[in-house]
């Protein structure tokens, strides 16, 4: 469904993830403050309309969260990713990521490992 949203609703959405929850000027910080508060709300409604987005009185004000869950939103997204510019190869899409950074973490290296280790026990 998020690949369907008209632009400037993915933009805040994909900025809401980010930030986890934020009222309407934290979304407009965030984006370069390219929208006015006013076009924020009138969007961020758009997606709560769409049961993408959820809101609650907070200390600030109005405080909007993600309504999905946002790892099951990245996995959806990393998967259509794989399938777009990967061909479905995972491998392939790590190596890419991989090629990102310069120097991994201890910590870094050792999670790829174990996912690695899981991934060959999950084979076989």
């Amino acid at each position: 469904m998020i690949e369907s949203l008209p632009r400037r609703e993915r933009e805040v959405f994909e900025t809401l993830c980010r930030l986890g929850a934020g009222t309407t000027s934290a979304v407009r910080t965030a984006m370069g403050g390219s929208l006015s508060d006013s076009a924020v709300r009138t969007l961020l409604a758009r997606l709560e309309a769409k049961a993408l987005v959820a809101r609650e009185s907070g200390v600030d004000g109005v405080l909007y969260r993600p309504a999905p869950r946002p790892e099951a939103l990245a996995v959806s997204a990393l998967r259509r990713t794989v399938d777009t510019f990967f061909a479905g190869s995972a491998a392939g899409a790590a190596t890419a990521l991989l090629g990102l950074t310069q120097k991994l973490k201890p910590e870094e290296l050792e999670a790829l490992e174990r996912a690695i280790d899981q991934a060959r026990e999950r084979g076989t």
